[in-house]
């Protein structure tokens, strides 16, 4: 169908598409210009600068409600310009109470780490270990989350604060937290920025993770435990980190973990689930910037499938769930990754890996 199809009202006048016009010629060589379904679209040519000339374009048409979209047709580059979609206003005062929930379900399952503590002597005060649980896992909590809306806030990108998600304690499967997630309200305007918006709060958060391990695996202790006796499966940096950083104690078979120590096995095992190359998981951003989207969906179920076969079901649920749907891309999905974040991308492949924690070892 024609642009002209009485079915299709074009949203912008003639003086609003000759000034858009003009806008993307300051930036492209337009090699055609009309309207595509009432949405203005321009066949260009890029230039050694397109990245920071989409760039350009983008701040150029931030005061006027429009935001420019760049693509790849067949053989050409379409650029087209489409209206902002309306933001709707967060209400911070939800953010606070899933906050303040999720430091009252850290505490209480702190508190029934402790207890296991108490009964062996080791800890005379269930408070204590209970906050020192809270500060431990919020503080690897709110790293990660900060990493992306400060991220988010650098490249331009409307992100909400933390939503941060309670869970249930121990005694009912749980860790007293299922996470925090950001909301993103607009796309990030090229595959540097996505990938940093998808990098910045595992790098973050594995950093405070790393950080919480060394001071709780020394203040953990050497138990025996009777063969048979479930145990929880190691990373390999947790590993390491108690080799170089003992735990007390000289004799026993296994480490009862220090409520602190738990903090950190779980902050590795969140960076390393955020980091599975699915959907909009924090793997996926960076997935999809550095590969296309055909690649990304066939990734994105294997990832799934090494979930499965590693014992991790219900996430390997959701990820094939992420798999199926389509990743949006950035506002400028023709321009390369920079090589600086290709090398970043290895190292988070590294993190994963550390991070996996696996029946075995």
């Amino acid at each position: 169908m024609s642009s002209t199809s009485p079915f299709f009202e074009p949203f912008v006048e003639v003086a609003q598409f000759d000034q858009l016009r003009d806008a993307v010629e300051s930036e492209f060589e337009i090699e055609d210009g009309f309207m595509e379904y009432g949405i203005p679209t321009f066949y260009v040519r890029l230039r050694q600068d397109s990245k920071q000339a989409f760039l350009r374009l983008v701040k150029q048409l931030e005061a006027t409600n429009f935001v420019p979209i760049l693509r790849k047709r067949e053989e050409k580059v379409v650029l087209q310009i489409v209206r902002k979609p309306p933001v709707k206003p967060s209400r911070k005062i939800i953010n606070l109470a899933l906050f303040l929930a999720t430091v009252g379900t850290t505490f209480l399952t702190g508190y029934i780490l402790s207890l296991g503590w108490v009964t062996k002597e080791l800890m005379s005060e269930p408070i204590v270990g209970a906050a020192t649980f809270t500060v431990a896992i919020m503080a690897i909590l709110v790293a990660h989350e900060m990493g992306h809306k400060l991220t988010a806030d650098m490249h331009g990108v409307e992100a909400t604060m933390p939503y941060f998600i309670p869970g249930p304690p121990p005694n009912l499967g749980g860790v007293g937290t299922f996470g925090a997630v950001i909301q993103q309200k607009s796309l990030p305007p090229n595959k540097d920025a996505l990938f940093d918006l998808g990098a910045s709060g595992p790098i973050v958060g594995f950093i405070v993770a790393v950080i919480v391990t060394i001071i709780g695996i020394p203040l953990s202790h050497m138990v025996t435990l009777k063969q048979g006796t479930p145990t929880l499966p190691s990373p390999m940096l947790f590993i390491f980190i108690g080799i170089l950083f003992p735990p007390s104690g000289t004799s026993g078979n296994a480490v009862l973990l220090h409520p602190v120590a738990f903090a950190g096995w779980v902050g590795m095992l969140i960076t390393m689930l955020n980091l599975v190359p699915a959907g909009m998981l924090d793997g996926g951003h960076a997935m999809r910037s550095l590969f296309g989207e055909q690649t990304c969906r066939i990734l994105s179920f294997l990832a799934a499938m090494l979930l499965f076969v590693t014992g991790y079901v219900l996430m390997a649920m959701f990820a094939f769930l992420l798999s199926m749907q389509r990743h949006p891309g950035p506002l400028d999905d023709v321009s390369k990754l920079a090589t600086s974040r290709k090398l970043v991308f290895l190292a988070l492949v590294s993190i994963f890996v550390l991070c996996l924690a696996l029946p075995i070892l």
